[in-house]
């Protein structure tokens, strides 16, 4: 039987312990900028749902713009340098934004702009935070690793959930989204020390430019039917969630279940689902973990069904707690298997990928379901996504590559990348332009 107390092992280590509490504080701060963000834009005078879509796009865009150049930067510098660039661009990012929603003064270009500044930082980091995780820990330990890391983040999301509902009733969208500036800063100083051996090339050949990075990165993407089936999956499953949880949910809330406090108990249901997730992910060992990590994606739909359908509030808080389940299961099984199965040296230029394509409709989501609130209703629309939801995940378990993928040996006990040692990262060997 799996034993938790080998995996807590792990907080032992200070490079993991590190990245971890870096992770959760940043997670913590990150939990109050949807609920502040949501309802300090559609509290502005002459606000609606088009307003919130149009910023959270301009969150959006950037972050899908940007992930490529995130995961060639991540491949070719020191990873934990480039997280840090990331979180301080949130920093700033989320400092402006609290300043404006303070002060009054809050054009809807400043926040266009300042709200893209954050979609930047989350590029840059992402990509980064996805490699780092095989250098700091051996490969047979990385689901135990994700899981763990999971595990922090999801006690961060309910704790940030719990109080920035909270939060915002009482002192305001803006001094929450301070909170969100001053954890994102916080973050960047734990990885500041989170210094890691330099990492050099496996093996010997010409330097490269970025886009012989990224074409070497497509074509280890291409070349696993599951990876880039699921990732088209993906596309069409935050295309609805970003119309939902960005837009559909919070006007629902606000109109009918009693604004901020109300569409907070649902995320932090979906936070309380996902910290019961991570704990029964880093126990499974299934022998095909992508066909359990799809199949498990048809009931995230759920909540939404029932916001649809005017259920009450309780029962779509129990949705949420679902839908947590579900996706960390998924996340953990998902992160694993990349880890383990992609060539580290190109393992970000991968993740960025991953993510480019999984978030390359989010725009639409946010762009039409303003829009569709106005013209159908904002319950009708959540129905859709929810339908939305069950085609792709469908359509998903009928390829042969997501039903049959196992996952590879994972090598000798005890080897881990950023350990003197035969297993090394790729370091470059010329200089990105414009760095």
């Amino acid at each position: 039987m799996h034993s938790y107390r080998r995996d807590l092992e792990l907080l032992r280590d200070r490079r993991f312990a590190l990245l971890f509490t870096a992770r959760t504080v940043s997670v913590l701060g990150s939990a109050f900028a949807p609920v502040a963000l949501a309802f300090g834009v559609l509290e502005l005078a002459g606000a609606n749902a088009t307003t919130l879509s149009v910023v959270l796009v301009a969150q959006a865009v950037p972050q899908i713009v940007f992930m490529l150049a995130g995961g060639v930067l991540a491949d070719r510098f020191p990873r934990y340098r480039v997280m840090i660039a990331g979180e301080v661009l949130c920093a700033a990012a989320y400092t402006v934004l609290a300043a404006m929603l303070v002060t009054g003064w809050a054009p809807l270009p400043g926040l266009v702009v300042a709200a893209a500044l954050s979609g930047i930082g989350v590029a840059l980091f992402f990509p980064a935070l996805v490699g780092i995780v095989p250098e700091v820990v051996a490969a047979e330990r990385l689901q135990s690793a994700n899981g763990l890391l999971r595990l922090g983040t999801n006690s961060a999301r309910i704790a940030g959930y719990a109080l920035a509902g909270g939060t915002v009733v009482l002192v305001g969208a803006g001094p929450a989204l301070a909170v969100s500036a001053a954890m994102f800063a916080g973050s960047a100083l734990l990885i500041a020390a989170l210094r890691l051996p330099p990492r050099v090339r496996s093996a010997t050949g010409p330097a490269t430019t970025p886009l012989t990075d990224l074409r070497d990165g497509w074509r280890e993407f291409v070349s696993r039917q599951w990876l880039w089936v699921i990732v088209l999956q993906f596309a069409f499953l935050v295309m609805a969630l970003q119309a939902a949880h960005g837009v559909l949910g919070p006007v629902v809330a606000k109109e009918d279940l009693g604004g901020a406090a109300a569409w907070s108990a649902v995320l932090a249901g979906e936070a309380v689902g996902m910290l019961v997730g991570v704990l029964i992910a880093i126990r499974i060992r299934p022998r095909r973990p992508m066909l359990v990590a799809v199949a498990l994606t048809l009931p995230t739909a759920l909540p939404y069904l029932l916001l649809g359908v005017y259920a009450p509030l309780w029962t779509v808080v129990l949705g949420a707690v679902v839908m947590g389940i579900c996706f960390d299961i998924f996340g953990v099984l998902w992160e694993t298997s990349l880890q383990r199965e992609v060539p580290p040296d190109v393992l970000s230029r991968v993740s960025s990928y991953d993510a480019l394509g999984s978030l390359m409709f989010g725009p639409i989501g946010l762009l039409v379901a303003g829009p569709a609130a106005a013209v159908f209703g904002a319950r009708p629309a959540l129905i859709a996504c929810a339908g939305l939801i069950v085609l792709a995940t469908l359509a998903a378990l009928c390829s042969p590559g997501v039903r049959n993928m196992r996952l590879t040996d994972p090598g000798p006990a005890g080897t881990r990348p950023g350990d003197p040692g035969p297993v090394v990262e790729p370091v470059p060997k010329v200089v990105a332009p414009g760095a």
